[in-house]
């Protein structure tokens, strides 16, 4: 709560920011702030006694959530906005853009080492978001917000059928793994009349096939010679360049597929506990 409070109170004094890159890195660190101050005023109070939640598995989606928001805005803020000289920004704003740049490493590790503290250790009976099954649903989900911002950046995904499947699939298991998570930070599994726990493997293992098929069908389209280019093009102007969207887009659909492949894997050695 200190390192984030000390990222954006720097960054809103005299760092400065700017552009949707700015943007995003703000509402990161003032969004990871506002949830901590609410878990930590509600573990205080026992105000979460009288919430629809699963306590543990909010606290433990939001710590991996706020992990991966954070460590994107470490690396984009130093990315965009610190430099070495002072010239044209001044010393004082360069010094306050490094110092930010430094407590939002931190926080990174702060959010880090909780999710490394809180997750299931072998044969622990916990929530299923503290499980490895469960966070990697959270990281599955957002390589999905990933690709999906390479997707509108003139990706070009609407030239071919094959490459709108391959948004359907992306679109499809985003969905289902928000439904997943949805429901076991809301603590509604035990409500549901089929059973969870089989139907997330049966899902995954869904989820597997349909990201090897978009592995398989993404860089066909977009690099074999016949409907895309190998290489990138000499005249594609940084930033709005079409062949770096689906470049993005090929790695992350590989990232997700290892994602799923290892949540199939962990999923079949757990259990639910829908009440923790």
């Amino acid at each position: 709560m200190t390192f984030g409070c000390t990222t954006f109170s720097l960054v809103a004094h005299q760092g400065g920011f700017s552009a949707a890159y700015g943007t995003f890195c703000m509402f990161v660190w003032t969004f990871c702030f506002a949830i901590t101050v609410f878990i930590i005023t509600c573990e205080f109070t026992h105000l979460h006694s009288c919430l629809s939640l699963s306590w543990g598995n909010f606290t433990a989606a939001f710590a991996m959530l706020a992990t991966l928001m954070s460590i994107t805005a470490a690396v984009i803020y130093p990315l965009y906005f610190v430099q070495v000289g002072c010239y044209p920004i001044g010393c004082e704003v360069r010094d306050f853009r490094i110092a930010a740049s430094v407590f939002a490493g931190l926080l990174f590790v702060t959010y880090a080492t909780e999710v490394f503290l809180t997750r299931a250790k072998p044969g622990q009976v916990t929530s299923y978001m503290a499980t490895i099954s469960g966070l990697l649903k959270i990281v599955q989900a957002f390589v999905a917000c990933i690709i999906f911002g390479a997707l509108v950046n003139d990706s070009q995904y609407g030239k071919y059928v094959a490459t709108q499947w391959c948004v359907a699939v992306y679109s499809f298991c985003f969905v289902m793994t928000v439904v997943v998570v949805a429901f076991s930070v809301t603590g509604k599994t035990a409500l549901l009349w089929f059973p969870f726990e089989r139907s997330v493997v049966i899902y995954t293992f869904g989820a597997v096939l349909l990201y090897t098929s978009a592995a398989v069908i993404w860089p066909v389209f977009c690099f074999d010679s016949k409907y895309g280019s190998p290489r990138r093009p000499g005249l594609c102007a940084k930033g709005r360049c079409p062949w770096d969207s689906q470049l993005v887009i090929a790695i992350f659909t590989y990232v997700n597929l290892l994602l799923y492949v290892l949540d199939l894997a962990y999923s079949q050695r757990i259990r639910f506990v829908s009440h923790l």
